[in-house]
């Protein structure tokens, strides 16, 4: 039976026992660190022996070449080991002096070589020839922080160790540069082990993470690529060795298009690299737009388009292709061969006739290895002619523009002749004509232009200036004519009023000048020699001046005379009247027919004298003119008294056509009256015995027409336009009547005063009608 334990006892047995039992653990602890110490301090013996055997290795590989080999750590000085004797040393060296042994050029260039290897870590290998005449093979490297300079021998045979030595030391460069030029890379490139880690990446892998530093992205495991995508690459690269596809991802924070490519080896070591393909989507994205709007501006061409590929194929056309030969476009749809476009084309008689057409079709396929664009022209049947360019493609294939340039070529055809036309009308002008362009130069004349001022051919064939021009023609002017047509033409901008001038020459010749601007900024000068017209002109003004003056004269002699002859004949009228009075004494049957021929004679003296001084005073612009408001039927009747005697004299018969209701008119009462006893006399004078004189009227809105007619011997169609003149009288017919051929003339003139017009319908056999037309109201009245 075991004895109760006190509180103090069981606690230090308890103390006891931990005590045990950490010294039990601690003891278990010290085997297993002295256990893995041993191994690690084995280990690290058999990683001290290999580097040992490989330092030898590497020495004994050294030493097989003659070489000398200098390291620049930390100092000035390097530290030189090697065959000194190949840089024709006797002594072990500790400073390089190049130029001792090299030519001073070849010594600059290797102290230049080693001052960039040590400032920047450039590398370099060149060949070297020293005094001695030996090779010397100069390679430099930064390893470890230190500029390596080996110098070598680079003549004689060399053995298996140089030779190998050689290869290592240009693998190791290789590798150097290999690892230099991915490190400075642009472009996300990693390593994966063949469980997927990632052990391996760049600093633009990094970057592109987001890492700070590429070990930062290796020891965290970022990776570029969602588990997606990494998972379709491995699937990938565990089926084919290699995976290539475009993904998207988020590089340095922005979304970007990557062409991800990943390549497995046979131990399953995964290398990957990432392109930026963001700005060759962009491109291609921008590139089919771009294809698409040229494609629409293609189709809106009238100019025919047909693509074909380098396999000669089809590939688009737009619809003026289509429209200008009429192909079917299910044809077209089908991609067809050039040959067979052809074929069809000649097949519908829409190419140029060929006596070979074979031939000529693969003469025309040549063109796909040409590289220059060729242009044809095509006659086609039916007289349609075509414009052909062949523009060869960058991938092999052709473009075809077909331009229909039939319009064109006769519109051409038309300007040739019109221009043509033209040139010959202008030499055969016989006004001169310039032409001076906008620069103020001659561009265009004719002979007229050169004989006219009496230039030389030769002299204007070389295009002068205006003001040369100018200068030749302006001393044969009396005044300064050409300065004005110089500022014409040299004048700048807005729009220019034609500009005439008459130009008097020192040979007396006249000449009308004319200076225009075109439309197209140039400026035509033309001159017409006027000289004749100018004499003719004249003379016709002075012959129009005498004329004048006679008429004048003759006026005032004819109202001079009128009024000096009125007086006497009015003392004969009277004193004829007194004679006739049976108051004065009885007369016997002679002498009473004396005296009424003597009293009829003398008032129609007085009736010629009236009229004469009548016109007279319409030509003196003195008539009185005394519009008012007048019967149209009363003064018919007035008038028609005036003319009863001679009517019954000669057994006419006088009808009054007068409508109802004929009303009143605006005139001069006397003057009208006046003009219907002319008119009515005039008749009566021409009218056979026996005849009918009839003086109608017609009232209208705006005019009255009064018309006297006569069954006389009518008036020749070329006397119509005389009988209105002065003094002329004419005896027509059966007719004896001639009178002083006033009445007419009179006539016209008093109608004209009331603002009207008188018309003659007559013709020969048939009687004469003059028609007086008044307005109803006078338009016109004497000053």
């Amino acid at each position: 039976m075991v004895a109760q334990l006190g509180p103090h006892q069981m606690l230090a047995a308890a103390l006891t026992c931990g005590a045990s039992l950490f010294a039990i653990l601690l003891a278990l602890q010290y085997v297993r660190l002295r256990r893995r110490t041993r191994k690690e301090r084995a280990a690290t013996r058999a990683q001290l022996a290999t580097l040992r055997a490989e330092t030898d290795r590497v020495r004994t590989l050294l030493q097989l070449d003659r070489q000398v080999i200098a390291v620049w750590g930390g100092g000035e000085d390097p530290e030189i080991s090697g065959d000194i004797e190949i840089v024709g040393a006797a002594q072990p060296l500790r400073v390089l002096a190049f130029g001792a042994w090299l030519a001073a050029e070849q010594a600059g260039a290797l102290e230049t070589a080693v001052e960039r290897l040590r400032e920047r870590g450039e590398a370099f290998s060149m060949i070297l020839a020293t005094h001695a005449g030996r090779h010397i093979e100069a390679d430099g490297r930064a390893i470890g922080g230190c500029a390596v300079l080996r110098l070598r021998e680079a003549t004689g045979a060399r053995g298996e160790a140089a030779d190998l030595a050689e290869r290592l030391r240009r693998a190791e460069r290789d590798a150097t540069i290999l690892r230099s030029l991915v490190e400075s890379l642009q472009v996300p490139m990693w390593v994966r082990d063949a469980a997927g880690r990632l052990t391996w990446a760049n600093a633009a892998y990094a970057a592109a993470v987001d890492a700070g530093t590429a070990e930062a992205a290796v020891g965290r495991g970022i990776e570029l690529l969602d588990r997606a995508d990494r998972q379709a690459a491995a699937q990938a690269c565990a089926k084919q060795g290699r995976f290539e596809k475009r993904l998207a991802a988020i590089v340095a924070g922005e979304r970007r298009q990557l062409d991800v490519v990943e390549i497995v080896n046979r131990s399953g070591v995964c290398a990957g690299i990432a392109l930026d393909a963001t700005e060759a989507e962009q491109v291609r994205t921008g590139l089919q737009q771009t294809i698409t709007a040229h494609r629409r501006i293609l189709d809106s061409l009238a100019t025919g388009v047909a693509i074909f590929d380098s396999s000669k194929r089809l590939v688009f056309y737009n619809p003026a292709y289509q429209r200008l030969f009429g192909l079917d476009r299910a044809f077209l749809d089908e991609h067809p061969a050039d040959a067979d476009v052809l074929d069809r084309l000649r097949s519908e008689r829409k190419l140029p006739e060929q006596a070979d057409f074979r031939k000529w079709r693969d003469n025309f396929l040549t063109a796909y290895q040409s590289l220059e664009p060729q242009e044809q022209g095509w006659h086609l049947p039916g007289g349609r002619m075509l414009r052909v360019v062949i523009n060869p493609n960058p991938d092999g294939g052709l473009t075809y523009l077909f331009d229909d340039i039939t319009e064109r070529i006769d519109l051409q055809s038309r300007i040739n002749q019109l221009s043509g036309l033209h040139r010959e009308t202008l030499d055969n002008l016989a006004e001169a004509v310039a032409v001076f362009g906008s620069d103020g130069r001659l561009k265009l004349h004719n002979p007229s232009f050169t004989r006219l001022w009496r230039l030389s051919p030769d002299s204007l064939a070389a295009h002068p200036h205006i003001e040369v021009i100018a200068a030749w023609c302006q001393a044969m002017c009396n005044e300064d004519v050409w300065p004005v047509l110089r500022a014409t033409v040299t004048a700048i901008g807005g729009r220019h009023e034609p500009v005439a001038r008459r130009i008097e020459r020192a040979d007396g010749s006249v000449l009308d000048a004319t200076a225009a601007k075109l439309p197209d900024g140039s400026t035509l000068v033309t001159f017409r020699d006027v000289t004749d017209s100018v004499s003719v002109e004249r003379v016709l003004t002075e012959k129009n001046e005498a004329l004048e003056q006679a008429d004048a004269l003759k006026t005032r002699f004819i109202h001079h005379v009128s009024y000096e002859l009125r007086t006497p004949l009015t003392n004969i009228i009277g004193f004829a009247q007194l004679l006739g009075d049976p108051a004065i004494g009885p007369l016997n049957a002679k002498q009473h027919d004396y005296v009424g021929h003597i009293t009829g004679s003398s008032a129609a003296l007085l009736a010629i004298i009236d009229d004469i001084l009548d016109l007279a005073t319409i030509d003196a612009g003195a008539m009185n003119f005394e519009p008012s408001e007048i019967d149209i039927r009363e003064t018919m009747r007035a008038a028609s008294d005036g003319v009863q005697d001679r009517i019954a004299e000669k057994g006419l018969k006088l009808v009054l056509d007068v409508p109802p209701g004929a009303g009143t008119m605006q005139a001069d009462g006397k003057r009208l009256r006046q003009v219907l006893y002319n008119l009515l006399s005039n008749a009566v004078g021409f009218s056979p015995p026996g005849g009918t004189v009839t003086l109608s009227v017609r009232v209208e809105a705006d005019a009255v027409e009064f018309r006297v007619a006569d069954k006389g011997p009518g008036i020749p169609d070329e006397l119509k336009d005389k009988v209105f003149e002065r003094f002329e009288s004419f005896a027509n017919g059966d007719s004896q009547h001639r009178g002083a051929g006033l009445g007419l003339s009179i006539v016209r003139s008093l109608v004209a005063l009331h603002g009207g017009e008188v018309r003659i319908e007559s013709a020969p056999g048939r009687g004469t009608a003059v028609a007086v037309r008044f307005p109803v109201k006078p338009v016109t009245a004497p000053e």
